[in-house]
């Protein structure tokens, strides 16, 4: 599968955590052959749990399946740029390549306001690529919040 079908299965994750009334990002790991090792969306609300975002809920089911803390030889697919906390997970879970959807202009920390995937005073860097389907992972969060807020008008 290419990046743009693997983002594809990320906005699934997304459109699942919608319709739970969380904010609509969804992401995936692959190992190096592309196989999808766990998926996740974000369960802040559901959990209870201020760390329950799609990335780390990602890696903590991957390191569980894997056995291993360390996930070298993959790839995270996430509809939106990661915030400080997970782009620090990526980094220390030795995660060799990021994609993402969107960014992220008010706590994106990959290439928006910080670049810990890049930032060569860390002991892991992290390939990144940027903007697959950005329009679509965009719309997605921008329908997701104007209904909240014609909601909440109502």
């Amino acid at each position: 599968m290419n990046d743009d079908e693997l983002m594809k299965l990320a906005l699934d994750a997304a459109e699942r955590a919608a319709q739970l009334g969380e904010v609509p990002v969804g992401a995936l790991l692959v190992d190096a052959q592309g196989v999808v090792l766990a998926t996740a969306h974000n369960r802040r609300q559901t959990d209870r749990d201020p760390t329950a975002h799609a990335e780390i809920l990602v890696l903590r089911e991957a390191a569980r399946r894997l056995g291993d803390w360390r996930l070298v030889g993959t790839c995270l697919y996430v509809t939106l740029e990661p915030c400080p906390m997970c782009a620090g997970a990526l980094v220390n879970a030795r995660v060799d390549r990021l994609v993402f959807g969107c960014a992220d202009p008010k706590a994106g920390a990959v290439q928006t306001l910080y670049a810990l995937c890049s930032d060569s005073r860390l002991n892991h860097r992290v390939e990144v690529v940027a903007g697959v389907l950005a329009q679509t992972c965009a719309q997605r969060l921008s329908d997701f919040f104007a209904a909240l807020r014609a909601r909440k008008g109502s």
